[in-house]
């Protein structure tokens, strides 16, 4: 008995599909985490990056705040925020860290010592390209758990745990390999805070991919914000003086 041309067609599709998902299955994590690193650019590379500085608008509450956060890879971090023509600095210089924030935002106005668990928390933001670069050199865990739909994207859903035993998630599309997701739980002025962050509208800059679009929930004014980035300078010549905390 043949089968009409068009239901054999289809079993013939069906079948190229299954086999699909069973391959990209049968990927290891070492894979995927090398897949994944190679789409956004390469170890080596990433690894040849000692400074970076990105140009930032975030929408948040009804207001569009300018920002510009500049890295010096292993030693430290400055974050500049402007609103309503007021200043807000934040810089990380090894394990410690200073901010400067106006009245208007809950300061005095003049530099002061970072707590320690907030240096310990935005440390992490220091890290250039992502969680699973460097994995090992960094002591973290790599587990594969599945996949898991982000929006319309079966992605590829691997749990992290780092030397503190703190746990996140990281989504990787399988066609580009970008993560394109990152979820966690962490200790935020005192409150457990989920954090659910949404990467898109990938770029190449120098040969190396970066989310121009990040999206994440705004625990002090609720709802989310929404950080567009206008300009990333890689390797650029950065004076380290401005990790310096200045005199009050």
């Amino acid at each position: 008995m043949k089968l009409p041309k068009l239901f054999a067609s289809a079993i013939a599709s069906a079948c190229i599909i299954l086999a699909t998902n069973v391959a990209s299955m049968a990927q290891t994590a070492e894979e995927i985490v090398n897949k994944h690193i190679e789409a956004i650019g390469g170890v080596e590379k990433w690894n040849a990056v000692k400074t970076l500085q990105m140009t930032n608008r975030i929408g948040m509450g009804g207001m569009d705040v300018a920002a510009k956060t500049t890295i010096l890879v292993g030693r430290g971090m400055r974050s500049e925020v402007s609103v309503m023509g007021q200043q807000m600095i934040t810089v990380i210089d090894g394990d410690a860290g200073w901010m400067l924030r106006p009245s208007m935002m809950g300061g005095t106005g003049a530099p002061e010592d970072m707590p320690t668990a907030l240096v310990k928390q935005s440390k992490s933001q220091m890290e250039v390209g992502g969680p699973l670069l460097n994995a090992k050199q960094k002591g973290l865990k790599i587990e594969l758990v599945g996949k898991e739909k982000v929006d319309k994207i079966e992605a590829f859903k691997f749990n992290i745990t780092n030397k503190e035993g703190e746990q996140s998630q990281v989504f990787v599309s399988p066609t580009t390999f970008y993560a394109i997701k990152v979820t966690a739980k962490r200790l935020m002025q005192g409150q457990e805070v989920n954090l659910d962050i949404s990467f898109s509208d990938f770029k190449t800059v120098d040969g190396l991919v970066f989310a121009y679009t990040t999206e994440m929930p705004n625990p002090a004014m609720g709802g989310n914000m929404t950080i567009e980035t206008e300009e990333v300078k890689v390797n650029l010549k950065v004076d380290e003086t401005l990790l310096q905390k200045p005199a009050k």
